[in-house]
């Protein structure tokens, strides 16, 4: 019989099913799962699934109750990659013994109280999970006292159940310690990651908060070593500096604007500070580290045209609005925010960053993103600085040097240049380059080297070309284990970010092998004391940091025998080339002779051209003389 649900009566079509349902039961044994309401032990366990999945996500919600209760100083305190410990101590305002029992019930909170707060959110937590869930999967001490209080509450609870509560002797504020987290939950424990791995996020983490709050004092202690000693009351520029260091915090610009109700103000990089991900893209909405499809799209359409196709900029961007305009109750972490006007702060995103990118550096930004003293200023709305020719005179024109023939079916030898034969004769000799002679006309656009040869017009990209030839001369040698080092007037200590460090530090080997003086200085830091000799005068840290970047993008096997090499010499080369703003005349002939020699004249490592030429025929008939 078929039923239509449409012309039978609501009550019959129930009742046909529960006879069916009751039927079916009777003629067989199974046994209907009865429902039952889940214990709060298992419901916060379950509850900490969504909230906390590895110890970073543990000192993300301390970081977040220490922030709301008002703490100028925050300390850290990490063991065993944070699975052993996260302790989190702060001078905020401190918890009486009824409230800090409340405070470790799910759903107790003292953010919101009825359903309209949720609208108009203005503290980092609400929910009132965190501290139920983590402490059902951890042995979990809360330490609390209120600045006008004679002692304080101490409450112990391990895997969820109370253990202790007594008076202790405290500071005003409130320390948490979270011990041996998943302890009881083995199948959670085992998805987590190395030691090592698990730190990296962790140092992320409190990297994020950091910078979101400069103003409050805030210290990392690593296995009983201190990692991080940050003063508070500080300006965000001050806090980039100490995080990423002053070389840094010169190649960005000051963002400040006000746009109806939407406020911008942050730092955003100059298009060459561009990374192969996001992990530069630090995103704030009202204090809270968040971020939402349209900012993405933002900061993309902003830097349109600046940087290439698949890389990221580096921004410090805080938007901040009236909470009413923001619902961050999207994502049990509040990873995501949704905006009311979407529109408006997609736009007002996008006219301010193009407005910061392209003016001349002026007022506060000159002073990040000035050049140093007796250096000539670059186009800092281009991608990356600009080679000048300052030396260029009048229709120059030199020859390629002669090149003595080898023996039959052996391949010329790369042409190699001296200064006392620019101009010298090649008729009747075999010079292995493209053109028999070439003459420098000019540069356009400050960048692109014009240059006639005896069959047309030649564009050249003097960054591309030189990048050809700097990695092709380091990948020979690397492997060949003939790298030639030269060491730096003054050794150079490197910090870099942690999942930088960690990328760095998996290759130290490798890099010394091809020629970089490197040694672990701690932590995230590094000693460079040497460089290839081919790399010339370029910033170690620069350096280290394409490198982490390459090698994260290549993953743990590129394909190809010499991956790892590749990678590296692709990274350094590109930051070498980076380095420089100005050739001669005298560089850009030997650079077009070099060239000549290459395996792979026409591209960069990277694939994108190095030469444009233009025959005279098409020239021709462009002009309609064909």
């Amino acid at each position: 019989m078929t039923l239509n649900s449409s012309v039978v009566p609501v009550a019959s079509w129930l009742d046909f099913h529960v006879a069916v349902l009751y039927c079916a039961t009777m003629s067989t044994s199974t046994v209907i799962p009865r429902i039952h309401v889940l214990s709060d032990h298992v419901a916060n366990k379950i509850a900490a699934g969504e909230v906390v999945d590895r110890p970073a996500s543990v000192l993300k919600e301390l970081m977040e109750n220490a922030l709301d209760a008002g703490a100028t100083q925050i300390d850290v305190r990490v063991g065993g990659g944070g699975k052993r410990l996260i302790a989190v101590a702060d001078n905020g305002h401190g918890m009486d013994r009824d409230n800090a029992l409340l405070a470790v019930e799910r759903h107790a909170t003292s953010k919101i109280r009825d359903v309209d707060d949720i609208e108009r959110v203005a503290t980092l937590g609400f929910r009132g999970e965190a501290l139920a869930a983590i402490s059902s999967v951890s042995r979990f001490t809360l330490i609390t006292r209120p600045a006008d209080a004679v002692s304080g509450t101490e409450v112990q609870i391990n895997g969820g159940k109370m253990a202790d509560v007594k008076d202790a002797g405290c500071p005003p504020g409130t320390q948490f310690e979270v011990r041996n987290l998943f302890f009881n939950v083995p199948a959670r424990r085992k998805f987590l990651r190395a030691d090592q791995t698990e730190l990296t996020h962790v140092r992320q983490t409190f990297l994020v908060y950091a910078l979101s709050h400069p103003e409050i004092g805030m210290t990392l202690t690593v296995d009983d070593r201190p990692v991080y000693n940050l003063a508070g009351d500080a300006a965000l520029l001050d806090r980039l500096a100490e995080l990423f260091g002053r070389d840094y915090v010169r190649n960005v610009r000051e963002v400040r604007k006000e746009d109806g109700d939407i406020r911008l103000r942050g730092y955003v990089g100059m298009p060459h500070l561009q990374r192969s991900d996001r992990s530069e893209q630090f995103v704030f909405i009202n204090g809270r580290p968040a971020s939402a499809p349209l900012v993405g799209y933002a900061l993309n359409e902003a830097y349109h045209t600046l940087i290439p196709k698949g890389r990221f900029p580096s921004v410090f961007l805080f938007i901040d609005m009236e909470p009413d305009l923001v619902d961050v109750n999207v994502h049990p972490t509040k990873k995501e925010v949704r905006f009311r006007r979407p529109d408006a702060v997609r736009d007002a995103l996008i006219a301010t960053l193009r407005a910061v990118l392209t003016r001349p550096a002026d007022g506060a930004s000159a002073a990040v993103s000035s050049p140093a003293p007796g250096t000539e200023a670059s186009e800092e709305a281009a991608p990356g600085p600009r080679l000048r020719i300052d030396d260029l005179p009048a229709l120059p024109m030199f020859n390629y040097p002669r090149i003595a023939p080898k023996a039959e079916g052996e391949p010329p030898p790369p042409p190699v240049f001296h200064a006392d034969q620019v101009g010298a004769s090649t008729e009747g000799e075999t010079t292995g380059a493209p053109w028999s002679w070439c003459r420098v006309l000019g540069q356009v656009g400050g960048l692109y080297v014009v240059m006639e040869t005896e069959d047309g017009l030649v564009l050249m990209d003097p960054h591309a070309a030189h990048e050809r030839l700097l990695f092709e001369r380091l990948m020979k040698d690397a492997i060949e284990r003939k790298v030639r080092s030269q060491g730096l007037l003054a050794p150079e200590s490197v910090e870099l970010t942690p999942h930088d460090a960690a990328r760095v530090r998996k290759q130290l080997s490798l890099l010394e092998a091809m020629g970089f003086g490197i040694s672990d200085f701690g932590g995230d830091a590094f000693m460079v004391d040497a460089l290839p000799v081919c790399l010339g005068d370029v910033s170690a840290r620069s350096v280290l940091a394409a490198v982490a970047t390459s090698l994260e993008q290549s993953g743990e096997r590129g394909g190809t025998e010499h991956w790892a090499e590749e990678r590296i010499a692709k990274a350094a080369c590109r930051a070498a080339v980076k380095a420089r703003d100005k050739l001669s005349l005298q560089e850009i002939e030997k650079l077009v002779i070099d060239l000549a020699g290459a395996d792979m004249p026409y591209t960069c490592p990277h694939g994108r051209p190095t030469l444009i030429f233009m025959g005279f025929k098409e020239l021709d008939k462009k002009f309609g003389r064909i």
